[in-house]
């Protein structure tokens, strides 16, 4: 089993930052990919970013420039940087971790999310 416990979420004003980190604990193989997805109030949850663990990257599109993951595979944590934050980054984001288990199959695991909110 794998558990995600996300930390560093909260509130900043436009134009802030935040740094949210992702610990997994478990038994954790070296071919799951981590990443952080978002759920804004009345919409779905959408990629933000996600990364393998050879360091492979690949960010939603309109997130690119400000928001940058990484991973650090020795501790098993996953880190989301977030710069110039905007009121419509305002979001529950959640860790995920999603493991290949053969023919195009994937174990999808998540973390309880973290509230960001931006505002003035």
């Amino acid at each position: 089993q794998v558990q995600l416990v996300e930390s560093g979420g909260g509130l900043v004003e436009p134009g802030g930052s935040l740094r949210l980190s992702c610990a997994a604990s478990g038994t954790i193989f070296s071919n799951d990919a981590m990443g952080w997805y978002r759920q804004a109030p009345g919409k779905q949850r959408e990629l933000v970013a996600r990364i393998s663990s050879g360091g492979s990257t690949n960010y939603a599109d309109s997130l690119k420039g400000r928001f940058t993951i990484s991973r650090d595979n020795a501790k098993n944590t996953v880190n989301l940087q977030m710069n110039s934050l905007r009121p419509e980054d305002t979001a529950v984001y959640y860790c995920n971790l999603d493991r290949p288990v053969g023919a195009g199959i994937v174990n999808r695991y998540w973390g309880q999310g973290t509230q960001v909110t931006v505002s003035s």
